[in-house]
């Protein structure tokens, strides 16, 4: 029967209207605090190799993310941002992963690219900016990007990959779409997975985005991070509806919402996302609840806006709680996991202090593969900005000692 609204229509004669919080969204929860499973829940199917490489991930982003804390507030990096209350989150779903499926990142995501395999000389040449870095010295430091761990280069602004993952993900879907009847002949092999804040999900990307993936079935799935603020601003004056799942309903995408705290949650709720969108090539919208730890980034400063007791109420931790499972399956040794937290302290700091040491980016590496070959207005402003600065060698003394 033809409906051209696409609503259904389910005629009341009694004049009512829906209250606007009439869906109840539940929270899937798997491991309590103290590493135990939840009574009537069910462990996913996780081996042992994946979940110490889950684990490791984690402990290693929780260090790195100390060391740059306060390598910034030392003035040798010049901003950071914390995956703090989010480990997680980001490396269980990463782990739920096929190791070539797109990652677009917003900007907390540092997880699943150590996650993928990206060294920790890596990390910091980025931080850095010096000439190892895979960027070129062009980016802010965590503006991470790898063509070979298939993560997409972070842009600055809020949620622009919302809607370039649903162009780069039905890119995937359609050499598996039968060209006479529209239908898929096969099983995708490749997904993409978007994260983003809540924040973001204010942004008009993030509505434009999941409505054309919705339409248009992209396989990609949205990982949400409710983290509880947009930087300053709680989620509660950002928005009045349940959360950021509820939104995936009203667009007609399948749905979780998550502990993202809880490890096995995740992993569970991303595999079983992953299976939806392989194999019925359509989009889902995971939405991960956890507190944000830390500031924003070192730009900002929490006091401001929350108080000592309610960061207080939300001080679990996420690694430790699936630590205590670890123990308990008999994966994890105790003593040798105190010493290699100690091994990757030393590690970090001994990276951080080659990273430093590093030249910088030749002033030309500026437009290099901009173009095939410099178009001659971009090789004027080059020119002219190479003059400026011998001219002012005092201000630019790194690039101005580098061009005499």
């Amino acid at each position: 029967m033809s409906n051209p609204n696409n609503v259904s229509l389910n005629i009341n004669h009694e004049l009512s209207f829906i209250d606007g919080h009439a869906l109840k969204i539940p929270t899937l929860s798997i491991l309590n605090e103290e590493g135990d499973i939840y009574e009537g829940a069910t462990a996913p199917d996780i081996d042992k190799d994946t979940a110490i490489r889950l684990y490791e991930t984690m402990r290693f982003i929780r260090a790195l993310d100390e060391r740059m804390q306060a390598a910034q507030r030392q003035g040798r990096v010049s901003f950071y941002m914390q995956c703090l209350g989010e480990e997680a989150a980001v490396t269980a779903s990463a782990a739920a992963l096929d190791q070539n499926d797109m990652i677009m990142a917003q900007y907390r995501e540092q997880a699943a690219l150590r996650y993928r395999g990206f060294s920790l000389d890596q990390f910091m040449n980025q931080m850095f900016s010096n000439e190892k870095d895979l960027g070129k010295g062009r980016q802010m430091p965590i503006h991470y990007g790898s063509r070979e761990l298939n993560y997409m280069t972070i842009s600055s602004p809020l949620g622009t990959q919302i809607p370039q993952a649903t162009g780069y993900a039905y890119g995937q879907k359609v050499r598996h779409i039968d060209a006479e009847t529209g239908d898929l002949n096969s099983t995708i092999d490749n997904i993409t997975i978007c994260y983003f804040g809540e924040g973001a999900a204010s942004e008009g990307d993030f509505h434009a985005g999941l409505n054309m993936a919705a339409v248009h079935k992209a396989p990609v799935i949205f990982f949400a991070r409710n983290n509880g603020y947009a930087i300053s601003t709680p989620a509660d004056e950002q928005f009045k509806g349940d959360g950021i799942a509820s939104r995936g309903v009203g667009y007609g995408i399948k749905t979780i919402r998550v502990d993202g705290a809880d490890a096995l949650a995740v992993y569970a709720a991303t595999k079983k996302a992953r299976e939806i969108v392989t194999t019925h090539g359509e989009p889902v919208l995971i939405e991960s609840i956890a507190y944000r730890l830390g500031a924003h980034s070192t730009s900002d400063d929490p006091s401001g806006y929350r108080s000592k007791d309610e960061e207080a109420k939300h001080q679990g931790c996420p690694i430790e709680r699936f630590r205590k499972w670890l123990l308990k399956q008999g994966w994890l040794d105790e003593a040798q996991d105190a010493k290699d937290k100690e091994t990757i302290r030393e590690e970090i700091l001994a990276a951080l202090k080659r990273a430093e040491k590093v030249a910088k980016p030749a002033l030309e590496e500026l437009i290099s593969d901009v173009y095939d070959t410099p178009i001659p207005s971009l090789q004027k402003q080059y020119e002219e900005l190479k003059q400026h600065i011998l001219q002012h060698p005092d201000a630019y003394p790194t690039t101005a000692g580098r061009l005499k």
